[in-house]
């Protein structure tokens, strides 16, 4: 390579736990057999930045996190004495567009010939954008008035605003790709709406680790 570089294109896979705070989760958590730790799954992410200044770059990344979690009621039984199940499924798509400051620099020029990455550079970042996400819920269900038992599936989805604060560190392998390690947060809350139209702004926000490659050009 025989400048630095100025594009950088990284693909990560980590762990998300949502903080899940909101009444939805609330009475989730009450009527059936789940914590909110129950909501933690994998992540998966994508990001295509633009070094605007020598230690600055730009980006815009999307994600996904999920985890359907199977359950049972915490308060009635069948009338054949088995437990009544349900599977409680939350969806989050992060779109965001972030500045990113590298906290050394990036590497070194050798005369006119050769540019050469520093081994090992951390950094931190903030940005904001749009979160998209549904929460479904499947299979038996309790009347509270007539302590029927029924069929049914229970959605909510939309967009939501949001924030986000990371920071990291690039591993260098070679001139063009290496490794990253992050640690990010995102704040954001969403209207509910169809069947879960009565609850207030589901929590959207959360933890998230992961570790991915990065190629530069």
């Amino acid at each position: 390579m025989f400048r630095s570089p100025t594009w950088r294109l990284a693909i990560q896979t980590g762990v998300a736990q949502p903080r899940a705070k909101s009444d939805i989760f609330d009475f989730i958590t009450s009527e059936l057999t789940l914590g909110r730790g129950d909501f933690t799954g994998a992540q998966f992410a994508g990001a295509l930045a633009y070094r605007v200044a020598p230690r600055v770059e730009i980006a815009f990344s999307a994600g996904y996190t999920g985890r359907a979690a199977d359950s049972e009621s915490r308060l009635f039984e069948g009338d054949d004495d088995l437990p009544i199940l349900q599977t409680t499924e939350l969806h989050r798509v992060p779109l965001l567009a972030t500045a990113r400051l590298s906290l050394l620099s990036l590497g070194r020029s050798v005369g006119r010939y050769a540019w050469i990455p520093r081994k090992v550079v951390p950094y931190v970042g903030a940005g904001g954008g749009a979160v998209w996400y549904k929460l479904r819920q499947s299979g038996e269900f309790v009347d509270n008035e007539t302590l029927d038992i029924f069929e049914d599936q229970f959605e909510s989805k939309g967009w939501s605003v949001g924030a986000t604060g990371f920071a990291g560190t690039d591993i260098s392998l070679g001139p063009r790709y290496g490794m990253t390690a992050e640690a990010r947060y995102l704040w954001a809350k969403g209207p509910m709406n169809g069947d879960f139209g009565t609850f207030n702004k589901i929590d959207l926000s959360g933890y998230d680790a992961s570790i991915g490659i990065f190629f530069r050009f």
